[in-house]
Parts: C-alpha cells; sequence; structure tokens
C-alpha cells in the first residue's frame, strides 16, 4: 500500500497515491508495496526501493548507506508486544532532498501513534526532515514505554517470587518462569532496537559521501542519542534483574525439590530400624524364643516404635526437620 502525505497548516494529511501526489510528497509511506508501486515511487523521484531481503541485512554497511546524495537508514522495531509473543521488524527510511520515504512490511505502532499526532495542526514541519524526526521521536518514546511496562511487570513477579508464603508448595512457578521468559525475550528485543536506533541516529548527521548532515535535526538528535543511552542503559538494568528473579525462581524450586526428598529420606530412615525388626520375626524359624513368648507380639511392636522414633527425635534435635 502506497499513502503520500503533505504538509498543510503544520499538519499532515493524505494528498492521494498517484505520481502526481508522490512527487510532491513530504512523506511517502510505504506499507508491504507492490512492484508497481515500488516502480512508481522510483520513477516520480528518483530513488530506489530497497527490497525485504535487502532490509533484513543484519551488517550496518547494508543498513546505512548514502546513494546519489540520499540517505538510507533501516532500523529494528519493536511489535506485537501486547501479544505476549513479541517480534522486531525492519523499517527503512529514506531521505531525499525534502521528502522521506519510508519502506516497511509490518505495522509497528510508533507509525499509527506518529499519524494521530502529526495531523493536529501546528505539529510538523513542512519537510521530510521533520517527519523523520517526529518519527524516531514516537520510536523512541514507544520504547520507553515498553521498558517502562516491563519494568512494572517484573517489579509484580518480584513481590510474587519473594512472597512472604514462601512455605506455600502450592506457588505457581512455573508460570514465574514462564513471565520472566517473556519479559526477557521482550527486553532483548527492545535492545537490538535501541542498538540499532542510537547507529542510525549516529549515521543521520555524519558527513558521508558528499551528503551532508542534517543540520535542521541535530538538537533533536542529540537529545534523541541520550534517551537512547539511557534507555539502552535501563533495559541492560531490566536484563539483570529479570536474571535475578529467574535464578531465584529456580532456587525455590530446587529448595521444594530437595525439601520432598529429605521428607523421603528421613521416612526411609526413620522405618528402616522398625523393618529390620519385623523383618527378624517374619522370619518364622521353628526354634525362636519368642515365638512362645505370651508378650512377644506386643514386645516386638514396642522395640518397633521405639526404633522409629527414635532417628525422628534425634533429627528434630538437630533441626533437620
Amino acid at each position: 500500500m502506497l499513502s503520500a502525505y503533505g504538509a498543510e497548516g503544520g499538519a499532515l494529511t493524505p494528498i492521494g497515491n498517484d505520481a502526481a501526489a508522490v512527487r510532491r510528497a513530504v512523506w511517502i509511506d510505504l506499507v508491504s508495496p507492490t512492484r508497481e508501486e515500488e516502480k512508481l515511487v522510483e520513477a516520480s523521484i528518483g530513488v530506489e526501493v530497497p527490497t525485504r531481503e535487502e532490509m533484513r541485512e543484519i551488517e550496518p554497511s547494508s543498513r546505512l548507506y548514502v546513494e546519489n546524495g540520499s540517505r538510507f537508514l533501516t532500523a529494528v522495531l519493536v511489535m506485537k508486544t501486547d501479544t505476549g509473543v513479541p517480534s522486531v521488524t525492519a523499517v527503512t527510511f529514506i531521505l531525499h532532498g525534502d521528502a522521506l520515504v519510508t519502506v516497511r512490511y509490518d505495522d509497528p505502532k510508533p507509525f499509527a501513534l506518529y499519524c494521530a499526532r502529526a495531523a493536529k495542526p501546528d505539529s510538523t514541519g513542512a519537510t521530510g526532515e521533520a517527519v523523520l524526526g517526529g518519527l524516531l521521536d514516537t520510536i523512541v518514546d514507544r520504547l520507553a514505554d515498553i521498558l517502562e511496562k516491563v519494568g512494572d511487570d517484573l517489579d509484580a513477579l518480584s513481590r510474587s517470587v519473594f512472597a512472604p508464603d514462601s512455605d506455600d508448595h502450592a506457588r505457581f512457578y512455573k508460570e514465574d518462569m514462564r513471565a520472566l521468559g517473556r519479559r526477557a525475550d521482550l527486553i532483548s528485543k527492545a535492545r537490538e532496537s535501541l542498538v540499532s536506533l542510537a547507529r542510525l541516529l549516529l549515521f543521520l548527521t555524519a558527513d558521508i559521501e558528499g551528503a551532508a548532515p542534517v543540520r535542521t535535526l541535530q538538537a533533536d538528535v542529540r537529545t534523541m542519542r541520550r534517551d537512547v543511552e539511557s534507555l539502552a542503559l535501563h533495559a541492560d538494568y531490566l536484563t539483570s534483574k529479570a536474571q535475578l528473579l529467574l535464578d531465584a525462581v529456580v532456587g525455590m524450586v530446587s529448595i521444594e525439590q530437595n525439601n520432598i526428598i529429605k521428607i523421603f529420606a528421613v521416612l526411609s530412615v526413620v522405618l528402616m530400624p522398625p523393618t529390620l525388626v519385623a523383618s527378624i520375626y517374619g522370619m518364622n524359624f521353628k526354634v525362636m524364643p519368642e515365638l512362645d513368648w505370651s508378650w512377644g507380639y506386643p514386645a516386638a511392636l514396642a522395640v518397633m516404635a521405639f526404633a522409629g522414633a527414635l532417628p525422628y527425635l534425634y533429627f528434630k534435635w538437630k533441626r533437620w526437620l
């Protein structure tokens, strides 16, 4: 889908999707474009649209480059954060003259947020650079919101893991571990996005291959770079916290298992002497003095009870139980 936007009264407005609209647009948004739409953009403004495979290249030189005076910037954005199965998608920003072209094959939330905000009067500039700055600022804000939500979730999990009812064997440790795994996965994807944004922001203001740095965005880019650096540090902190909680849950599961094994071990030791006594008197040899003794059976029971109580009391005295 091709959408072209113009700037009127400081607000972005859709102006169509034909060649004339593309030539006068300040923002051309390509969402899962067809080959015909790519050719239309390439013929109208003279810029080559990268393919999906080229956008997925992991080398920075393949994601950030200058071609014919246009800057090609590819960033990794986090999406589907509210579904429990977050993912990342590559988005390419092409800064060509006074126009911005974005190429994406998914719909990350920052784009919808920016479109809603930029539709208000006096909310954006009349150049592609201004639109790029607004989009990047919205992406950084979205990442901050994601990390803030993850931090709140980890706090709630921390209260659950370290709850006072640590002796409650009905605790759902498996659910805690799954929740921690989902949060850790989301943090890692947010960290990946922050790394790509940090490279993009640095590249955006560099003077490379004759492409002049974006002077009008330098102040905003410096602010966003500081924000990205602080968010990266916060993501590292959340990763450490998630790892601490995961280690704590695994440790508590081990303690629960050890308690169960300890009970079986104590039971085996406690029942061993009575079993020995019962085994002796269950052999039924013909010559056994106690077989003719009228008090033999109660005495054997008493010996078994005493033999079982003795190790139990010893364990209690040693506080092993």
